[in-house]
């Protein structure tokens, strides 16, 4: 029987022939490769080490893509505060629900990076000189848009004028937290003025009467479903962002132990601290709040049922 033979009777078909319709001529029309600009993303790869090192591609390649996924993350973020300010919610919700499984990748990512052994990354870690991670600016937008506000930072990227000025802007721009508090607002919940109206370039710091606000809306769930999803959706992100923190120090601490970071930071120690930090604090804090389903009925009141 030939290579080509039926592959509901036989698996020996090695061949697929080129149908008819598939365009052939990049003579004229636009190319795959052309649409992607692959020539210049595929080159953009340049290891330094001298003699070079097998494992400094894996490195480039894990960093060049997160800081790809990191863009189009700060562009979902960007619609998804832009739509809340505007009262569009279900759009946003969408734009957040992308932002968690790019999320998921990037922590992924991670399992990869990890293959490589301490003595791996020796071979070619003294030529990233004094490059960093913790100089990548988008992480930073990241976490500017979300609320985790430092001006100290832009001291970072002062040697990058358009940088510092992206950096400039977003951090005099109200996190995707501070609008939605502005939408709580709106649909009548009694948000404290002086959160609606705080120092944007702060960061936000948790109050008592917006953890009022979430116990309400957590306590009659079916009354605010809007609200209480939309709060449901950003705990996911701080938490994918927990745990993508997390690995980013596991994978850290197990190829350099206890080293300084190359950027000039304690290493693990500095990323052990980024543990801490949080983004939504009321929506954490509310969690105390809500109050056990008893069998007398909800809240220990009486049971209608």
């Amino acid at each position: 029987m030939s290579a080509d033979a039926d592959p509901i009777t036989r698996h020996t078909r090695s061949r697929r022939e080129l149908e008819e319709g598939i365009e052939r001529d990049f003579g004229r029309n636009l190319s795959y490769g052309e649409y992607l600009d692959l020539a210049r993303v595929l080159s953009a790869q340049h290891p330094r080490a001298v003699p070079p090192r097998h494992d400094e591609m894996l490195f480039i390649i894990q960093h060049q893509t997160s800081e790809l996924w990191l863009k189009l993350m700060l562009h979902e973020l960007t619609s998804a505060r832009e739509l809340i300010a505007a009262d569009d919610v279900q759009p946003a919700m969408k734009r957040i629900a992308r932002v968690k499984h790019i999320q998921h990748t990037l922590t992924e990512q991670w399992s990869v990076l990890a293959t490589m052994t301490p003595s791996e990354y020796a071979q070619f870690r003294h030529f990233l000189a004094t490059g960093s991670g913790f100089q990548s600016w988008q992480y930073r937008a990241v976490e500017f848009s979300l609320g985790n506000k430092n001006a100290d930072m832009l001291r970072v990227f002062a040697h990058d004028e358009a940088v510092h000025r992206e950096l400039e802007h977003l951090l005099h721009q109200p996190s995707l937290y501070d609008e939605v508090l502005r939408l709580l607002a709106r649909r009548g919940h009694p948000v404290p003025q002086e959160v609606l109206e705080r120092d944007v370039t702060q960061p936000y710091e948790g109050h008592e009467g917006v953890v009022d606000v979430f116990a309400a809306v957590y306590d009659a769930p079916h009354e605010h479903w809007l609200e209480y999803e939309l709060a449901e959706e950003l705990v996911d992100v701080e938490d994918n962002f927990q745990v993508w923190r997390f690995r980013h120090l596991r994978t850290v601490e197990r190829i350099i132990g206890s080293k300084r970071g190359t950027g000039g930071s304690s290493g693990v120690p500095f990323l052990r601290r980024a543990l801490e930090l949080t983004f939504f604090p009321e929506l954490y804090d509310v969690r105390t709040r809500i109050q056990d389903v008893t069998p007398e009925g909800y809240h220990g009141g009486s049971s209608h049922g």
